[in-house]
């Protein structure tokens, strides 16, 4: 996936598309952006033929020509049938802008819920390669420093021989997913989390019968003074039986989105 800055560094001459007003029912949100070079684009303000119009023009300025905005109705003489109206702006790319683009997505990205996987094993490789188009901050946890090799750039990773000891540390409002190789590891980690009240989303990979041993164990360990209740297993669901790894990711990915709205920043 290209990223803002690799798109820059390839493309010195651009166009910002900017929605910078909306009325009524519109593909994208006001601040939605997207970047036009003349043989590329980053980004998008939400497709169809607005989206062609916006590619057109910025090119035309590219070549000294263009409008600087458009206010464009989405009906029938667009093609569109969203029915509100979108209003563009279009601004040559400057190494301010450019900076200060820079600035404001990663002021975005720090805002995204953090996502810790304990456990890079096949499933927790697929949760991280779907996360990370997504807006979340994916930190993926080991025990074997080989297994965190081949993850995707702009994951974060941690060796560790302790797991169950970062969960004391992590930000308010974390998500927390429980895929190691072991279970007593996943219990442990698991205990650590559910004594929290702050997090957003605690999940175990596994099975129902995993989870009334876990319940048993957990009462054991706390002398029932932390429940499992809170405790997501497993995780993705049951609707969709199907344990390859990248649709487990999936479905656990929409799983996040939703119990983690409230606490999204929507990115651009």
């Amino acid at each position: 996936m290209t990223s803002l800055v690799n798109f820059l560094e390839g493309n010195r001459a651009s166009i910002l598309v900017t929605v910078t007003g909306t009325k009524g029912s519109t593909p994208r949100e006001e601040g939605a952006f997207m970047l036009v070079s003349e043989a590329r684009c980053f980004g998008t303000i939400g497709g169809g033929a607005l989206e062609f119009m916006a590619i057109d023009n910025a090119r035309a300025q590219l070549k000294g020509s263009g409008q600087t905005q458009m206010d464009v109705p989405l009906g029938p003489e667009i093609g569109q049938c969203c029915g509100g109206r979108t209003i563009l702006t279009f601004q040559q790319v400057t190494p301010d802008v450019a900076s200060d683009l820079e600035s404001r997505l990663a002021a975005e990205s720090a805002a995204f819920p953090r996502v810790t996987l304990f456990g890079a094993g096949h499933v927790g490789k697929a949760l991280a390669a779907a996360l990370l188009p997504l807006p979340f901050q994916v930190t993926v946890v080991e025990t074997r420093r080989e297994e965190l090799e081949g993850l995707p750039n702009g994951v974060e990773t941690k060796h560790v021989a302790m797991p169950e000891a970062l969960v004391k540390d992590l930000p308010r409002a974390s998500a927390v997913l429980i895929l190691t190789h072991d279970h007593a590891l996943d219990f442990l980690i698991a205990k650590e989390a559910l004594a929290r009240s702050d997090l957003a989303y605690i999940g175990m990979i596994g099975s129902q019968t995993k989870r009334a041993t876990f319940k048993n164990w957990l009462a054991r360990e706390t002398s029932g003074e932390v429940s499992e209740e809170r405790l997501i297993l497993p995780v993705g669901g049951t609707k969709v039986r199907d344990k390859r790894p990248a649709v487990i990711a999936a479905l656990v990915a929409a799983e996040l989105l939703t119990i983690c709205a409230s606490i999204l920043t929507s990115p651009d």
